[in-house]
Order: C-alpha cells, then sequence, then structure tokens
C-alpha cells in the first residue's frame, strides 16, 4: 500500500505526541507545584491555545466531547483568524473528514465522510437549521462544529455525513473593539469591525456588532482579459438582556450582500486535465450573481429550578437572489480552439426559511443513577419562489478569440409565471444521558417527525444510542448507533411509462456504527481522537430499462439504489508543548455505490480514498510566532463512471504574527502565504465545473486592539 508524504508526516506528528505525553506525563509527576503552575500559565498567554472541549451542537446542551458518544471536531476562531479565512471552505479544510465540491455560483459545497452536504439540512447556525446556498459570513463565528455521521433524531431530515454548525460571537460584559484590514497581491481588501461591551451600567445588557467590507479580485480572468471581482458587506448585531437570574432574552439580526461574477469552473479532458489555460473562466465577463441574505431571531432561556431549564429560540432567513447566466454548455468532444454554445438567462430566486424550537432539559437521580434528559421539537417552514426569462434568440456560438457576445437584454421581471415550493416539518425528540458511576455512561435517544409537503407527506421515527466508558477522567472509549432520513421528492412514483407508475416513496435512510476512544493529554491540553464508522444509506431511486407487453411501459423505478461509506479517522488537537500548538487530522474512506445497474461498485465525486491535514503554530516569543501548515487530497474521481481521475496534491501554507503593544492598544500584524510550492493542483468539481486551485498567494493583514 502506498502513502503520501503529508500522510507519513501526519502520522509521524501523532505518533510523536503520545512520546511528548509520556515525557510531559513523567515531568509533571516529579515536578514542583510551582512547574506545574508554569504550564498552566500557557493558557493565558496572548495566543490561545487551539482546544475546545464541548460541542453544542452534538447533543443540543453543554456537554464536554468526552461525553459525547460519536466523532465531533471544533475548528475555534483562533485558527480562523490565523489563516485570515475568508470563506467556510477556507476553514474546513483543518478536518480531513470534509472535501470540498465545486465552487460554481460564487457558493460552496462540501462532503462530509463522502456525502454531500445539503444546502437546506447539511448547516446549523446555534444550533437552527439554515439555509446555506451562500458563502457563509464567518467573520461572525467564533467556532465551527463539525458532527459527524447522520443526526436527524436532533435536528430532523438531514444526510448520512453529519451537519456543520456554525457557533456565532456572543455579547460580552468587557469592552473590546477590534479593527482589521487585510489585502493581498492581486488587489484584494477586507476591512473588518468588531465591536461589543455592556449597554447598561449593571451589565444587563451587552451587545456584539460586526461589520465587514470585502472587494475580491481573483486570480482567474474572463477570455476579455477582465479579472473575475466580488462586493461583499455584512453586518451584525447580537443583543443580550438578562431580564433577571433566571431569565436571558437575546436578539440577533445580521445582513449580507454578496455581488460576484460567475465562475461555474474549468472543463477537463478525459485525462483529467484542463482544457485550455488553468485561469480561464468560460462564463462571459457580464455574467453575474447578487445574493441578499437577512437573517432576525430571538432566542429565550428560563431557569426554571435548580435542575431543570426551558430554551427556545425563533429565526427568520430570507434569501433573495439575482443570477444572470450565460451558461456556457461543454461539449463532450471539446477542444481548445472548438466553439461552444452558450444558454443565456435572467434569474431571480426567493428562499424563506423560517425555523423553530424548544427545549426542556433537567438533570436529576432516579433509580441510583444520574440522568440528563433533553425533551424537545422543533419546526421548519420552508419556501421557494422563482422568475426566470430566457434570451429570446435562445443561445450562440462563441469560440476563444472572438470577441465577446453582448449581454442580453432580458431581465426576470417580465416572467408572469412564479414557480413556487413549499413544505414544512416538524419533530418530537428525546435523549438521555445516564450516567451509572464514574466509569460508565449511555445515551439513548428518539425521534418522530412529521413532514407535509403536496404530494410528498412523509414520516418516520428514528433510534440513536451509545455507550460509553471513561477508564479515566482524560479518557473515553465509545460505541454508537445513529439513524439519518431524507424525504424524497413525491411521495409516489409519477411517471406513467414506469412500471411502478403510483407506487409510494419512502424517505431515503441512513444508519451508521460507530466506535471511537478519546484522550486528553499534557494536563488535558492535547485531545486525541479516532473513529472506526460505517454508514449505509438505502432507499435512493434507481430507474432501469424494462421491457413489457406493454409497448408504453419502458422502464421500472425501484428504491434499491444504496451506498456505503465506512473508513477511519484519527486526529489531535491542542499543545504539544509549552510553544508548539497543532491541529491534524487524517481519513481513509472506502466509499462506493451498491445495487444500481449503472453505478454499482462505482466511487462518488470527490471522495478520496487518503485526506490529510496539520496546522500549527509555534511561539517563538510572547509576541511573535509563526505557523505551518499542509493539506493533502487523494486522488478523486470527476464523475460517476469513475473514468476521469483528478491527481492527489499537497497544498503548504505559511504564516507569521507579531504583537505590538502601544500604551492600551494591541497592534496584531500577519503575513501569510498560501500554497507556498505554488503547486498546480485541482478541487472540487466534475468534468465541467472543476475548481482550479490559486497559485502561490500573498496576504498581509493588521488588526488593531483597542
Amino acid at each position: 500500500m502506498k502513502f503520501s508524504p503529508l500522510f507519513l508526516a501526519v502520522s509521524a506528528v501523532l505518533s510523536s505526541t503520545a512520546v511528548f505525553a509520556d515525557t510531559a506525563d513523567s515531568a509533571t509527576d516529579s515536578s514542583s507545584n510551582k512547574q506545574a503552575m508554569e504550564v498552566i500559565e500557557v493558557k493565558g498567554s496572548y495566543f490561545h491555545g487551539y482546544k475546545v472541549d464541548e460541542a453544542n451542537g452534538a447533543m443540543r446542551g453543554n456537554f464536554s466531547l468526552l461525553e459525547t458518544a460519536q466523532s465531533v471536531t471544533v475548528i475555534p476562531d483562533t485558527i480562523i483568524n490565523e489563516q485570515l479565512a475568508t470563506t467556510l471552505g477556507e476553514v474546513l479544510v483543518n478536518d480531513a473528514s470534509l472535501t470540498a465540491g465545486s465552487k460554481q455560483r460564487n457558493r460552496e459545497v462540501f462532503s462530509l465522510r463522502g456525502f454531500e452536504l445539503s444546502s437546506s439540512n447539511g448547516y446549523l447556525r446555534d444550533g437552527h437549521q439554515h439555509w446555506s446556498h451562500y458563502q457563509q459570513p464567518i467573520e461572525t463565528l467564533e467556532s465551527i462544529e463539525v458532527i459527524k455521521g447522520p443526526s436527524s433524531i436532533l435536528y430532523g431530515q438531514s444526510g448520512p455525513g453529519g451537519l456543520v454548525n456554525m457557533v456565532t460571537k456572543k455579547p460580552t460584559a468587557n469592552s473590546i473593539f477590534n479593527l482589521g484590514v487585510d489585502f493581498d497581491q492581486e488587489g484584494s481588501s477586507r476591512i473588518t469591525l468588531d465591536a461589543g461591551g455592556a449597554i447598561t451600567e449593571d451589565e444587563s445588557l451587552r451587545y456584539r456588532a460586526n461589520l465587514v467590507k470585502q472587494d475580491v479580485t481573483y486570480q482567474r480572468e474572463y477570455q476579455n482579459g477582465e479579472q473575475r471581482e466580488r462586493e461583499r458587506f455584512l453586518g451584525a448585531l447580537v443583543v443580550d438582556y438578562d431580564v433577571n437570574e433566571d431569565l436571558l432574552v437575546s436578539f440577533h439580526y445580521d445582513r449580507t450582500n454578496d455581488k460576484a461574477g460567475l465562475d461555474t469552473g474549468a472543463w477537463l479532458d478525459d485525462n483529467g486535465d484542463v482544457i485550455g489555460d488553468d485561469k480561464t473562466i468560460r462564463d462571459m465577463s457580464w455574467a453575474f450573481t447578487d445574493i441578499t441574505v437577512e437573517n432576525y431571531g430571538v432566542d429565550v432561556s428560563y431557569i426554571l429550578s435548580d435542575a431543570w431549564q426551558v430554551k427556545v429560540g425563533y429565526n427568520e432567513q430570507t434569501f433573495e437572489r439575482q443570477r444572470f447566466e450565460s451558461a456556457p454548455n461543454k461539449p463532450s468532444d471539446f477542444v481548445e480552439g472548438d466553439s461552444y454554445t452558450s444558454n443565456p438567462y435572467d434569474r431571480y430566486d426567493d428562499w424563506q426559511f423560517t425555523t423553530t424550537f424548544i427545549d426542556f432539559t433537567g438533570e436529576f437521580e432516579l433509580a441510583g443513577v444520574e440522568h440528563n434528559l433533553l425533551i424537545g421539537a422543533n419546526y421548519l417552514d420552508y419556501y421557494y419562489g422563482q422568475l426566470r426569462t430566457k434570451n429570446k434568440s435562445d443561445s450562440f456560438e462563441y469560440s476563444a478569440g472572438q470577441v465577446e457576445p453582448s449581454r442580453p437584454d432580458i431581465s426576470y421581471a417580465t416572467d408572469d409565471s412564479l414557480y413556487t415550493s413549499e413544505y414544512n416539518y416538524y419533530g418530537i425528540y428525546i435523549q438521555d444521558l445516564i450516567t451509572i458511576n464514574q466509569e460508565w455512561q449511555v445515551m439513548i435517544g428518539g425521534r418522530y417527525d412529521k413532514q407535509s409537503k403536496t404530494g410528498a407527506d412523509n414520516e418516520s421515527v428514528l433510534p440513536k444510542a451509545g455507550l460509553l466508558y471513561h477508564p479515566n477522567d482524560s479518557a473515553t472509549f465509545y460505541g454508537s448507533y445513529s439513524e439519518g432520513f431524507e424525504p424524497q421528492s413525491s411521495e409516489t412514483i409519477n411517471d406513467k411509462d414506469d412500471f411502478n407508475h403510483g407506487m409510494e416513496i419512502d424517505a431515503e435512510t441512513s444508519k451508521q456504527y460507530e466506535v471511537g476512544v478519546k484522550w486528553q493529554l499534557f494536563d488535558d491540553r492535547l485531545l486525541l481522537t479516532s473513529a472506526l464508522f460505517d454508514i449505509t444509506k438505502s432507499g435512493v431511486l434507481v430507474t432501469e430499462d424494462y421491457e413489457s407487453v406493454d409497448e408504453n411501459i419502458t422502464k421500472i423505478t425501484t428504491q434499491a439504489g444504496e451506498q456505503r461509506h465506512k473508513g477511519f479517522e484519527v486526529a489531535a488537537q491542542g499543545a504539544v508543548t509549552d510553544k508548539l500548538f497543532i491541529m491534524a487530522s487524517m481519513m481513509n474512506l472506502d466509499a462506493a455505490y451498491g445495487t444500481d445497474s449503472q453505478f454499482n461498485g462505482s466511487t462518488p465525486v470527490d471522495a478520496p480514498e487518503w485526506s490529510a491535514s496539520v496546522w500549527s503554530r509555534y511561539e517563538l516569543t510572547e509576541n511573535f510566532s509563526i505557523n505551518a501548515g499542509a493539506f493533502y487530497e487523494g486522488e478523486r474521481f470527476a464523475n460517476t463512471d469513475n473514468t476521469i481521475v483528478k491527481d492527489a496534491y499537497t497544498r503548504v501554507d505559511v504564516g507569521a504574527t507579531y504583537k505590538i503593544v502601544l500604551q492600551n492598544t494591541d497592534i496584531n500584524l500577519r503575513f501569510n502565504v498560501q500554497n507556498l510550492f505554488d503547486t498546480d493542483y485541482l478541487a472540487g468539481g466534475g468534468v465541467s465545473n472543476v475548481t482550479v486551485g490559486d497559485g502561490r498567494n500573498f496576504r498581509l493583514a493588521m488588526q488593531i486592539a483597542f
């Protein structure tokens, strides 16, 4: 078996941490109290640690990761800031279980454990289902939780791979005012403001505000020589009010305006190579997308007694988008110089996404064992409307070197036929974490879920169970079983040419078995984790040709389709020494379609067998640190037929931060180099929408903290 250099490097890092742990433990046992205090002192340094101990979204509560019977990765804002990340994708590379898909049309797509995350049910924000059809405003986030495996018991319909929960920054009693600016060699710039503090003297009313103005110039360019550009503005505000000692009310609002030229991705030939220049955009320079997103809502937390509390949440999300497409169409045998067809259209999309939940949580003792009980319900209401007008002349031919055709004079406003789609669902769930004794815990839970949608009603009942063993206070061995579901677009097969016309269709279901280990070292400053998982997705619709005495019946559709993804993950996150911090992960994945006449045995697109990542920080002095990271993706298929392969690659990034203190003002200067060795690589996407990795990129940033 062959292993990549990065795989061997990450393995060495993970192995060496165990050696460091033994050394540190021995030193701690024989050290004085003064020496022990020096170790703890690292946590209070300016350069915060990488390790996070809790993941609120995994169990809808403040549970330690050691009490969570599933694999969860938490990426803190420390790493987001060090990497000068501006998109969710730039953050999620720090977890090898996530792989990027296509970035066409100014949005990002990801797969978790090989299963694509849906825009409608693959993402959460502070525990609310979040419509994620746009690049997320990560400047508002304090951490990102990657919750792995089916999670439908607590959140309703969702995919087998898991969920990404975005945890937002909260108001603070202490006054903060951080002003930042960064730019790169292409001329891109970003100005950020993060402010917070108490509004009233008794600190019962607090706020947190974020403002962002970003202008991006991309490395890829249109065929008329213009570079692709993007403009983004973000405004966000959260206000907390302590009504009394038992009641907290939190209001939130954010608005994103994001306009960008379109880049639907590069085209690949049968050898997996980009056709033409890597930087060429096939869309016309006048194609664009213009998005406005608003979120507003309220969350209430009330302490009913010493043992019980209730939380209620509401969020209204509106998403409006205009997309003016040139819609280039790749011919099957296209080579550079050939002409291709574009089919321009103007389109308006309106999504409205409303979520509510109520959770009762309580801690009590019954029959000699401790219970941490959650009883709750959540509700989602979905609306979508679309207007669309295409070019009257339908299409035009274009080839490289020609003068770019002018933008057609069309507008979605002339469409008098509004297409709409609506549904809602609610679920009732229960979860109990039972502590039998110091060593053993059991987690059990279940959910009833009902979707109401014209022609696609659905009901589901789901179980979940986990067993945890703690040999000591710093370690957990666990095993768990969980299920998920995704309703079909229709409750029956509606094709009259199909032998099974009128047959009822069940929701797609998924099941996961997972076992793992979590171990904290170095006075609980470093977390090592590993997990084995086996996920099966069933009920996928499969259509095959069918011969019948009735000449009108030409095909047959069944729910025989299946996908099975199994593999293992290992990760390390936290402090290795007093000066060295790491976040490292690695995944091996065996993903395949099953019982499908067309794709049986094939591997899904963008599901590499091996992937790995490592990001590290070394503190040379109290005010100066350096970073180094490497991100590896193994070979991936670009099509479901598995005939076109994208090569494996390793991207290396480096950076450095220097802190200057002037009176009561901290000035942090940062310089990053992404893709240090200018590696050519292909990221996510298929044969007609692949993302070409950027070349070497320099970024300089300054943050002033008053």
